[in-house]
């Protein structure tokens, strides 16, 4: 396994782990067989010109690109078996950690990761109880004949999801804590990212303080000091350089959900200058708008 470390703005960064060694059919757990029977069974559905399950696919891919890119990056993580951790503790696996120096500083690589790792812990556990709960409630909607129970499927898938990215996280705060990843600063990310760097830039992306904001809805409170870094073209070009073709969707997907994020931030900005300012105007006190007193008698002498 190699992990990467991609800064998107100069507060957030995407992670992405590429599986070197792709285990046989005979290695693959239970939970990678049924992903990827589900995988072949999307993909025939999207080879659809019409139908339901056409209908279906497109707002499946919707929903899975709104789907926050921290998760998608700790679902690439595998889970940690004990074979897996053996292997690693004994130097069997060694995880390479590929990041551009001249954006995150080689001293800080460790804590990104474990801030990427341990920032969303809360929220998946949540979400993944939620997901339990409401898939007994949506069991019923089996009883419509033809279309498939949609309901059900979506929360198993998200509850899976959410596991998924647990496990990845704990996986991540082994390999930091045990010191067992190597890292390695790569040159050819500081040439796409050098130019790219703001003059003013003082955050690490992805620090404790900072990781926080949700994908889609922006984090306001740092809206104005955020600079966003990659284009699509960049990212593109990232994939091709790196030889990792399908980081291009990763990074694709990550690099909308960003801008998404951007843009509401500047709507919410400008939403609350508004507000401040009609509130201005309600409060400024009333003109005078009858005719002056009329002069008196003294005044005409």
């Amino acid at each position: 396994m190699r992990l990467y470390l991609l800064p998107l703005t100069t507060s957030r960064t995407l992670l992405y782990a590429q599986r070197l060694n792709v285990a046989t059919n005979s290695q693959q757990g239970l939970a990678d067989k049924v992903g990827k029977k589900a995988a072949k069974l999307w993909a025939g559905w999207e080879a659809r010109e019409s139908g339901w399950q056409k209908k279906v696919v497109n707002y499946g891919n919707y929903a899975l690109r709104r789907i926050p890119y921290e998760e998608w990056g700790l679902k690439s993580v595998p889970p940690i078996s004990a074979r897996r951790k053996d292997d690693e503790l004994k130097g069997n696996e060694k995880i390479e950690l590929v990041f551009p120096d001249k954006v995150i500083p080689t001293g800080k690589a460790e804590q990104v990761v474990r801030t990427l790792a341990t920032e969303r812990d809360a929220l998946h556990k949540k979400k993944l109880i939620w997901c339990l709960i409401g898939m007994p409630i949506s069991a019923p909607f089996a009883l419509v004949p033809v279309i498939p129970n949609l309901p059900f499927f979506y929360l198993a898938y998200r509850a899976w999801s959410h596991w998924r990215a647990l496990e990845g996280g704990k996986h991540l705060r082994f390999l930091v804590d045990n010191k067992l990843l190597a890292l390695s600063p790569s040159k050819l990310l500081d040439d796409i990212y050098t130019p790219l760097i703001p003059k003013n830039m003082t955050q690490t992306p992805s620090e404790p303080a900072l990781g926080q904001s949700k994908p889609l809805q922006g984090n306001t409170e740092n809206a104005e000091d955020e600079a966003i870094l990659l284009s699509q073209a960049n990212g593109q070009r990232i994939a091709k350089v790196l030889d990792v073709p399908e980081l291009a969707v990763e990074i694709e997907r990550a690099i909308w959900q960003v801008n998404h994020a951007k843009q509401a931030d500047q709507e919410e900005v400008t939403d609350d200058a508004a507000k401040q300012a009609a509130k201005q105007v309600n409060a400024e006190p009333p003109k005078d708008k009858r005719n002056p007193a009329a002069p008196s008698d003294n005044e005409k002498r």
